[in-house]
């Protein structure tokens, strides 16, 4: 019995050797395959697994969730803008297609980058940089859908592609800002210029009903010293028989024209007037006031 102790030696160390090359996991979300002397023969999911040792290998493990890249593509506009457009793709494993995704492919990134150059520069030539801000979501579509047919024979299913950023060069953003700026300044002085004439317009508006409503004043103002008159050469007449209207006139006229007088010289704030105050001066003022009071008889 003592004579075997080497062979049980040697049979532990060739099992201790052994069994890390035996047993293995996989992670989940993960698929490994298992090639034998080269060849693939079976696909490990995830969990613990066992291979044959030295004679099974692990070839690879794929990823089965899904994977972003971000592409940037530089291309021209059909207004010969140069413009940088970003394409975000989430591309997946197909499960029905593992064998071609491991082998048929051996960097799935770049080849998915390549498409998406050529589709993109195939798309935003034929726009004007307007039409890219506005067309952004037809540009996805048509990069997922060429993306879907050129990469399921690969074994890769496109989940979505977005348009992230479309950035023109800076002198073409300045240019643009200065445009929309100039756009809103106009909008701006069209509403400054379409209140000012309101204004305008209001003011006038206001002006001539104040004039009308000042002459409206006027005029019933003297239509109403007009028919005191009248009111006074009637009292007066019937007071004094054959007095004629003409001298009840002058006789009220020189009244008002003295009591101006005494208003004048009564108030503290009156300029000094100099006016003829001999018998002769007052019979012209007289037929003056007179003439004034029938002009403004026939106007009223």
């Amino acid at each position: 019995m003592i004579e075997f102790w080497p062979l049980y030696v040697a049979a532990f160390v060739v099992c201790f050797i052994l069994l890390p090359l035996t047993f293995f996991t996989v992670r989940q979300q993960k698929s490994s395959a298992i090639e034998r002397f080269g060849r693939f023969v079976r696909f490990a999911g995830p969990g613990l697994n066992v291979k044959i040792p030295l004679i099974e290998n692990i070839a690879r493990t794929i990823d089965l969730r899904i994977q972003q890249m971000v592409v940037e593509v530089e291309t021209k506009t059909k207004d010969n803008v140069f413009v940088r457009v970003h394409i975000a793709v989430q591309y997946f494993v197909l499960q029905s297609r593992l064998v071609d995704a491991f082998y048929k492919l051996s960097d799935p990134g770049s080849q998915i980058e390549s498409h998406v150059l050529d589709i993109v520069r195939g798309q935003v030539p034929k726009m004007d940089l307007d039409h890219v801000f506005e067309n952004k979501d037809s540009i996805a579509i048509a990069v997922k859908e060429e993306l879907t047919e050129s990469m399921t024979e690969f074994g890769y299913g496109i989940q979505t592609t977005l348009v992230t950023e479309i950035d023109p060069d800076q002198k073409v953003k300045s240019a643009m800002n200065d445009i929309n700026a100039a756009q809103r300044e106009r909008i701006a002085a069209n509403e400054r210029g379409e209140a000012e004439r309101i204004l305008v317009v209001k003011r006038a508006e206001g002006d001539a009903q104040s004039k009308a409503l000042q002459g409206q004043g006027i005029a019933n103002q003297r239509k109403a010293i007009i028919e005191g008159l009248q009111q006074s050469v009637d009292i007066f007449q019937k007071a004094i028989p054959g007095t004629t209207a003409d001298d009840v006139m002058k006789l009220v006229l020189m009244i008002q024209y003295l009591d101006t007088l005494k208003d004048i010289g009564s108030s503290g704030k009156s300029s000094t007037v100099f006016l003829p105050h001999s018998p002769g001066g007052l019979t012209d003022l007289m037929q003056q006031i007179s003439t004034a009071v029938m002009s403004a008889n026939k106007v009223a």
